[in-house]
C-alpha cells in the first residue's frame, strides 16, 4: 500500500512540475521573438497567436493544452 501511494504522490509532483513549466516555455518564444527571427508573416503571426492561447490556457489551469501550444510555437520558431 505504501509503494502505491508512493507512487501516485510522485505522479502527481510530476504533473504539477509540467504545470509550472509554462512560464518557462513563455519565456523563452519571448527571448526568441525579441531577437526578430525571420519567419513568413503568416507563420508569425501563427506563433503570436500560439503565444497568446498557450498563456491563456495556462491561466486557465489547462496546462496540457498550454503546453501543446506553446510547443507548436517554438516548432514554428526552430527551437
Amino acid at each position: 500500500m505504501k509503494k502505491v501511494l508512493l507512487t501516485l504522490a510522485l505522479a502527481g509532483a510530476a504533473g504539477l512540475a509540467l504545470a509550472h513549466n509554462c512560464p518557462n516555455e513563455m519565456k523563452a518564444i519571448d527571448a526568441k521573438l525579441a531577437t526578430s527571427p525571420t519567419l513568413a508573416e503568416a507563420d508569425m503571426a501563427k506563433v503570436k497567436q500560439l503565444r497568446a492561447e498557450g498563456e491563456a490556457a495556462h491561466k486557465a489551469g489547462k496546462h496540457d493544452e498550454s503546453m501543446q501550444k506553446l510547443g507548436e510555437a517554438k516548432k514554428l520558431l526552430g527551437i
